[in-house]
């Protein structure tokens, strides 16, 4: 029988100690498939509640453990605390891939730390027993209370709302299964969703609900430029509203994830180049009807689906972000006809990313003009957009902002 805790071990040691994404690790770590279902169950929640399960160990290590010591304990007390499972079997897995890894010096310490932890009381200050308790590194929590007072907490806690599946045929036999309906004609979000050959024959394809809420928004038109477009989602719904979508992607592979979408779907009027957003390109001055900048951002607003985010993601790299955000929207401005529009999206919860990147774009371009938008999707209105929060809009968290060259 297949050690449970090793799968999980070979596929998150590349998450902490390799900086791989989650998604990325697993689909490159060869696991053992009757068992894969709980190899990612595992993985996930264990990066869900990595600060939570480091505040067991050290409250109850009298110094840090080691990289692959600590990982085999976040892992069993994941077991342990979260999935209910039987002490003996995971304190004995446990011990046993200490020894395999070549670290049996350091057997006793796990055999005895999982059979003697205790679980260590919140502290006292609110804001760090919050971020023990959702789990959240302590500068988000900050941040989120800061902006969003009561509410951060449910920010931070809500779960993922499920798998979103958008329809272009044949969606009858797959709603036989349980599911909601998005405010979206032919999305659906189902608990779980197996990929079959629909998938491969653009019956259907995976697409986050925020996502399809930006491209809802955008109002129909000749000519549109998508600067950030990979994986291609945005693009090819995009081009059932536009006559043509340009698709640019800055990384080549990327690029061609773009290409192999649009053909999956059988969509023919998008084109994809290789471009850096930040830099010009004379021949799409003034050429664009509208413009999609769905820039690089912090990810804060999709933590419950991508929970590495939350172990990678630093505060100082905001500001880092904030100016790229203005270097490709000040660029991308450039390519916007007369009456034509700009719209800026993020898939962050943090106004430094959302209302104050749309004001700061205003005081800089003076030729341009707010306007506001609409979403069928529950959402807050901001000063200069709307905000999408995981509490109230099927589980995402993105802001949308639209600017009118006058």
């Amino acid at each position: 029988m297949t050690n449970p805790l090793a799968d999980p071990y070979l596929v998150l040691s590349k998450v902490y100690s390799g900086g791989k994404y989650l998604k990325q690790a697993l689909a490159e770590t060869p696991t053992e498939p009757l068992n894969r279902a709980r190899t990612t169950a595992i993985c996930y929640g264990v990066l869900e509640r990595d600060v939570y399960l480091d505040y067991i160990i050290s409250g109850n290590a009298k110094s840090s453990p080691k990289a692959a010591i600590k990982l085999i304990l976040k892992i069993a007390l994941y077991m342990l605390e979260c999935m209910g499972k039987h002490d003996y079997m995971v304190v004995d897995s446990a011990v046993e891939l200490t020894k395999k890894l070549g670290k049996g010096g350091a057997a006793g310490f796990v055999n005895a730390f999982l059979r003697s932890y205790k679980i260590p009381p919140l502290p006292e200050n609110p804001t760090e027993a919050l971020s023990i308790k959702c789990s959240a590194p302590l500068w988000l929590v900050k941040k989120l209370k800061r902006s969003y007072k009561g509410e951060a907490e449910e920010i931070l806690s809500t779960p993922s709302a499920g798998v979103c599946v958008r329809f272009e045929r044949g969606s009858e036999k797959y709603l036989r299964k349980n599911h909601v309906q998005t405010p979206f004609e032919g999305a659906y979000i189902f608990p779980e969703f197996v990929r079959d050959e629909g998938f491969f024959s653009g019956d259907y394809t995976f697409q986050s609900v925020g996502s399809i809420a930006i491209c809802s928004a955008i109002s129909p038109c000749e000519r549109l430029l998508d600067a950030c477009a990979a994986p291609g989602g945005k693009s090819v719904l995009l081009s059932k509203k536009c006559k043509q979508v340009v698709a640019c992607e800055l990384h080549p592979h990327r690029a061609e994830l773009i290409r192999q979408y649009a053909g999956r779907m059988g969509v023919c009027n998008v084109e994809t180049r290789v471009a850096d957003s930040t830099q010009f390109i004379g021949e799409f001055g003034q050429s664009f009807d509208a413009v999609l900048c769905d820039c690089p951002c912090s990810g804060t607003g999709v933590v419950n689906e991508n929970p590495d985010i939350k172990l990678n993601r630093r505060e100082e790299d905001i500001a880092a972000l904030c100016k790229l955000q203005a270097e490709i929207t000040d660029n991308c401005a450039r390519y916007v006809k007369r009456g034509g529009k700009l719209y800026y999206s993020t898939c962050s919860v943090l106004p430094e990313e959302n209302d104050s990147a749309a004001v700061g774009f205003l005081r800089r371009h003076e030729d341009f003009s707010l306007c506001r938008l609409y979403s069928p999707l529950a959402h807050r209105e901001t000063g200069y957009g709307i905000q999408f929060l995981p509490h109230i809009s099927m589980g995402v968290g993105f802001y949308m902002a639209c600017f009118e060259r006058k």
